[in-house]
Order: C-alpha cells, then sequence, then structure tokens
C-alpha cells in the first residue's frame, strides 16, 4: 500500500484531506505534536467522520491510519524519507515550524536512494503558499540539496472548500479522533506544481492558472461569508445560518458574489453560469445548521478581513479592475466597519471620529474621494441611521 503524510491532524487534516487519501488507497501517517491524539490514532487505526446535515447527519469510518509524533524529528524525518505523497494542514503560522522535519526527511529520503518525485499538497490558506513553504523548506538544505528540491518536489496549492464545525466535546462524543465536516468534498489543486506523474487522490481536480480557484474561494466564498458575518451582526444574529435565513441579509451577500463573480468570469473567461451554480451551493451550505458557525467567528479578525488583498477589498478591486458594479460590495464592506471584533477590537477603536474614514484609507488603501470610498462611506451612514430592512434597495439582476 502507498503510504501518505499528512502533516497536521486537526479539523481539515482528518476531516477532508486525510479521508480523501484514505480512501483513494493510501496509507494515511498524520504528523501531530498533540501526544494523546497520536496514541489514539495508533490504538484505534480509524477514526469517525460525521457529515453534519441540515436534515439529519450520518458517520464514516476512515481506516488505515496512524500517526508519528511531531515532536521526534527523527520518526518524522523516516516517514517523509518513505511517503508517496505528502500533504499540510497545519495552519500558516504553523509553516515555518515544520519547514525543518520535511527538510530532514528529504534529505534522508535522497541519502537512501530514493529519488523517485514526491509532491507536497498545501492546504492552507495564504496565496502562494507553494512558494513560501518551498522557500523555507531549501533555507534548510545544502546547495546541492536544494538543486535536488526543484526537480524532484513539487510544491502543490490547495483550495479548501470543505467547511467544519467548531469542535466540542459534545460533539466529539467521548472520541477525540471525530470530526464533524460537512458533505462538500471538491479538492481543486494547482496542476502545474505537479513534478512527475500528477497522483490518483478522490475528488482532487487539478486546474491551470489555478490562480482562478484561489480567487473565487477568497472572492466568492470568504467574502461571501465574512459579508453575511456583518449582516448578521448588525441584525443581532448568533449564527450564520440565521443571518443567510433573513432574506435582506441573503439578498445582499448573493449580490456581492455575484458581483465577484462576473468579475471573475471576465478576468478568467469562465462561463458565468459555472461560477453563479457555486454561488447558489454556497449559499445552501452556510444555510446548514448543523454547522453551527458563528457570526463571531466568521467576522474576527477584521483588520486582516479588510486588507486590500484580502476577500471584502481583493474583491471590490478585481471588480475595478473588470469594470464591475460593486454597489453589493461596497455594503458589505460598509457593515464591516461597524462590526466590533470580540477579539482585539481594533477598526472599533479606530471608528471614533472619522475612524470609517481612517479605515477606509489606512487599512483598506482606498483612495478618498473616489466612486468606491463615496460608496462605502454614503452605504456606512445609512448603516447608522436606518434599519437593515428599511437600507436594502432592489435586488441585482439574475442575468
Amino acid at each position: 500500500m502507498k503510504k501518505a503524510v499528512m502533516y497536521g491532524a486537526g479539523n481539515i487534516g482528518r476531516g477532508f484531506i486525510g479521508q480523501l487519501l484514505s480512501q483513494s488507497g493510501y496509507e494515511v501517517v498524520f504528523i501531530e505534536v498533540n501526544s494523546q491524539m497520536v496514541d489514539k490514532l495508533n490504538a484505534d487505526r480509524c477514526y469517525p467522520i460525521e457529515f453534519a446535515l441540515d436534515k439529519g447527519n450520518y458517520e464514516i469510518m476512515v481506516d488505515h491510519v496512524r500517526a508519528a509524533n511531531g515532536k521526534n524529528l527523527n520518526d518524522v524525518a523516516k516517514e517523509i524519507s518513505e511517503a508517496d505523497i505528502i500533504a499540510t494542514a497545519v495552519g500558516v503560522n504553523i509553516l515555518p515550524m515544520i519547514a525543518v522535519p520535511i527538510a530532514r526527511g528529504l534529505s534522508r529520503r535522497w541519502k537512501n536512494g530514493n529519488m523517485k518525485p514526491v509532491n507536497i499538497i498545501i492546504c492552507e490558506n495564504l496565496i502562494d503558499a507553494n512558494h513560501y513553504l518551498k522557500s523555507i523548506v531549501k533555507n534548510e538544505l545544502c546547495d546541492a540539496e536544494k538543486g535536488l528540491v526543484d526537480k524532484l518536489v513539487g510544491f502543490v496549492e490547495a483550495s479548501i472548500g470543505r467547511m467544519v464545525p467548531v469542535m466540542t466535546s459534545e460533539k466529539q462524543k467521548g472520541n477525540i479522533l471525530r470530526v464533524c465536516v460537512e458533505e462538500y468534498d471538491e479538492l481543486p489543486v494547482d496542476k502545474d506544481g505537479f513534478i512527475g506523474e500528477i497522483p490518483y487522490i478522490k475528488n482532487m481536480v487539478p486546474f491551470s492558472p489555478f490562480e482562478y480557484y484561489i480567487q473565487r474561494k477568497l472572492f466568492i466564498h470568504n467574502m461571501g461569508h465574512a459579508i453575511t458575518a456583518y449582516l448578521g451582526y448588525q441584525k443581532g444574529y448568533e449564527y450564520i445560518w440565521e443571518a443567510i435565513g433573513d432574506e435582506k441579509i441573503r439578498e445582499i451577500s448573493w449580490g456581492a458574489m455575484m458581483e465577484s463573480a462576473r468579475a471573475l468570469s471576465e478576468e478568467h473567461g469562465i462561463e458565468l453560469k459555472k461560477i453563479q451554480e457555486h454561488v447558489e451551493n454556497l449559499l445552501c451550505r452556510f444555510g446548514n445548521r448543523q454547522l453551527g458557525d458563528t457570526v463571531e467567528r466568521v467576522g474576527r479578525d477584521l483588520q486582516r478581513k479588510l486588507a486590500p488583498n484580502d476577500r471584502l477589498v481583493g474583491a471590490l478591486n478585481l471588480c475595478i479592475k473588470n469594470h464591475i458594479e460593486t454597489r453589493y460590495i461596497c455594503m458589505g464592506i460598509a457593515a464591516a466597519l461597524l462590526f466590533k471584533d470580540p477579539v482585539t477590537g481594533v477598526v472599533s477603536a479606530m471608528l471614533r471620529e472619522n475612524g470609517a474614514e481612517e479605515v477606509l484609507e489606512k487599512i483598506c488603501c482606498i483612495k478618498k474621494g473616489t466612486t468606491e470610498w463615496t460608496g462605502i462611506m454614503d452605504n456606512f451612514n445609512e448603516f447608522k441611521s436606518l434599519s437593515l430592512s428599511e437600507f436594502i434597495p432592489n435586488p441585482l439582476p439574475m442575468t
């Protein structure tokens, strides 16, 4: 049986990538620093995934799995040296910590005479994660080995669309390995990132140019999710499913996602109908009560989400580039300016005297006096003085 090394046994590692790898015929070796989870994986050699549906759940078992403790660099290097495929799902901030063990594993692989190409599928929420991980891994290798990285190691970006609810002890039902997920299981990856033969992995979609899928995830999925949260906060909802069930909020979120869809269609030459189908699918998925996603969780970290290249302003800028109207995205950004981040309160603290203007100029990098700046400020001022139901204009045309 071929071996897959899955770096990270968190919700995405177990609840998505590990599942697909196991169902594709691999023995999946999780690299994990949680010793309790490592011991449980090695004792059970399987774990349950519960699929959260709005009308009832069902469960499957993922088998042919085991684990190595990420704190034991020798064990990790051995597993990587023998791997047929590698994947990461550790979080952006942890990537620098796994560069050394990956480099040691590759070095051991080549010293053992294993010159077969190996690909690393990078399942992290970071644009150009492939270039970043490759650079920090190469920094840990000698010059000769750096050349081997270029020839024998593929660094492959992935776009993770599956939504996973926050796991509570209640959801675990006494098993720390149990993970709840939605059914969506498409895994788009960068076709150009592979070296050698592209391996078969269930529901993996190799695509080129991959920028389309990266932007689709960020500027439609993440953007629509965030706008739903910010509008939901305005109306006092706790959960995303409550917010998207509100006709007025759904109208704005759909309108913003369709503005971005039009821009993506123009940018990449993808049929608008195909992207619109994805928008409609996302709106249904946002309404899944079983996911239990909260307005607070989706809306937090506001300063990052208002950055020029992130989900809100990034989508706005893509629309501007492609001459697409941004009426609904401007509404979403205006709502974001009124969201109080419960963790940092960063933007809220700036919303004192003329604070919204300061945020737009210094955080969003939107120039004062532009059409977009004016549109956002007009919406912002209306939001402060009107109820959300009074504020909604006519729906965006379906065409």
